[in-house]
């Protein structure tokens, strides 16, 4: 609970940075809390996900138990849109502007490659695990500095602005690790290369 609440936070800290003069031209979604408890256990196709705004549909499937994870559709984050799939076609829904997501799987022992985060397949070593996360842009303006929960799946959820280059760093108490991250359209979404020593 309260990785999500930190999450919606960001996402609001983030909006409300956006909204600010010169920064963009135009205005990004509310990203009104949702009741995810709720709508977890009531997610099993993509019909049930009618009526969300994209940053609830990101955050909700990211805090889905592994073991409760819906199967009969895919969601993938891209830099500016989550795809959705099932058997019937895909759709595509655009991303607030100016924000990116950024799911982080940080591990000590294995990890995989992932480029573009998949909600509902990916799965990282540290589920559960404390983790203390900070995002500092190469300006040196801290975005993000937090103690949170990784989701069952492994991940942390980041909401960041676009077009950023900045730097990652994520420790459990005993082992950190640092690495640079970017936030551009030709960026990856799901980053597995961070381990803590």
């Amino acid at each position: 609970m309260k990785a999500r609440r930190s999450r919606l936070l960001m996402v609001g800290a983030v909006l409300v940075a956006l909204a600010a003069p010169g920064l963009v031209a135009c205005s990004a979604a509310d990203p009104s809390p949702v009741d995810t408890a709720a709508a977890q256990s009531s997610i099993r196709s993509l019909s049930d996900l009618d009526g969300m705004s994209v940053v609830e549909i990101v955050d909700t499937l990211e805090a889905i138990p592994v073991d409760e994870q819906p199967t009969a559709f895919t969601a993938s984050v891209r830099p500016g849109s989550l795809l959705l799939a099932d058997d019937d076609g895909e759709e595509e829904r655009a991303m607030p502007a100016g924000v990116f997501h950024l799911s982080v799987a940080p591990y000590v022992d294995g990890t995989h490659d992932c480029f573009f985060h998949s909600l509902t397949t990916c799965r990282g070593e540290l589920g559960g695990r404390t983790l203390e996360v900070a995002v500092t842009a190469s300006d040196g303006t801290v975005l993000f500095d937090e103690t949170v929960i990784a989701e069952d799946n492994g991940y942390v959820g980041l909401w960041l602005p676009s077009d950023i280059d900045a730097t990652l760093r994520v420790s459990d108490g005993e082992r950190s690790g640092e690495i640079g991250i970017s936030t551009g359209p030709d960026d990856l979404t799901c980053l597995t290369s961070l381990q803590l020593t």
